[in-house]
């Protein structure tokens, strides 16, 4: 590990609240059915919160209320106790294809948010050089996005994100695109980003891996509508950085926990009631 070391935590056990989610459903304004209904849950400080369920159970809704894209139509949700009217850098977004400015250099895509806010720029361009390290990027600040890779491109997103020092990245698929290689950095990547930092992180995933290797708490949503059917506390991730091996996936407990999320999935994927909805 870094210097940076000497911030670390025992992130499971951190109990203080950032956002609670209270009683919240979405339906759309020309549509009767709701996609999600009666979700409830708390996200605490430094956690990292993989979300998962079948086709259709409202997950990227979800993330998009907690962006502050969408408003619930009913329920509501707090951050620091206070509703969640709109979007704000304080809540980072790292979508699978990730929107950067291809005419910008990965170094003024990086310093974007910052700059619109008028922040000193001595300053901002230290930053930038911080983060273009921290994502592994350092030798490549003045490529443009169309000369990068897809892994590099969304290092590049997370670097953006990050530097406005948000309350919590929220992550949509963001390496559901990539090849199992860089799909295996990228992972390793936001595990020591998020380990280093303390960043709470709100990761969606269709990889019951994926979300066992990184995650300290798995949700798994129901559909049609989506609630939370199982909320799943996990600690592999912690082990994967303490003992700097992936030994853990090969435990008893991994196998036990992987096919019970697997299950629970399954049988959502395969419910079909009446009124289905899919998004």
């Amino acid at each position: 590990m870094s210097a940076e070391s000497n911030i670390q935590r025992d992130i499971v056990e951190v109990s203080n609240e950032l956002i609670s989610v209270e009683n919240v459903g979405f339906c759309y304004d020309n549509s009767e059915k709701n996609i999600l209904e009666g979700v409830n849950f708390n996200i605490y400080r430094s956690e990292f919160i993989c979300v998962m369920g079948a086709s259709g159970c409202g997950k990227s809704t979800l993330l998009k209320i907690l962006a502050g894209f969408e408003q619930p139509s009913e329920g509501r949700v707090l951050l620091d106790q206070e509703e969640i009217s709109g979007i704000d850098w304080h809540r980072g977004v790292v979508f699978q294809q990730p929107p950067l400015f291809e005419w910008f250099s990965v170094r003024k895509n990086i310093a974007f948010g910052p700059l619109m806010r008028k922040e000193p720029k001595a300053e901002l361009w230290k930053k930038v050089d911080y983060y273009l390290e921290k994502v592994g990027l350092k030798d490549a600040g003045d490529k443009k996005i169309y000369e990068l890779s897809g892994g590099m491109k969304q290092r590049v997103a997370i670097a953006r994100s990050l530097i406005n020092n948000p309350e919590i990245l929220l992550m949509d698929e963001p390496f559901g695109a990539l090849d199992a290689l860089t799909r295996e950095q990228m992972q390793n990547l936001i595990r020591t980003i998020w380990w280093e930092t303390g960043k709470t992180i709100f990761f969606i995933t269709h990889d019951v891996d994926e979300a066992l290797q990184l995650g300290t708490r798995v949700l798994i949503m129901s559909k049609n509508p989506g609630r939370v059917l199982e909320d799943v506390p996990i600690h592999f991730s912690k082990e994967f950085v303490e003992e700097g091996t992936n030994r853990a996936r090969f435990s008893e407990e991994f196998y036990e926990i992987r096919q019970h999320i697997l299950h629970l999935i399954s049988e959502e994927a395969e419910r079909k009631p009446a009124d289905s909805v899919i998004i």
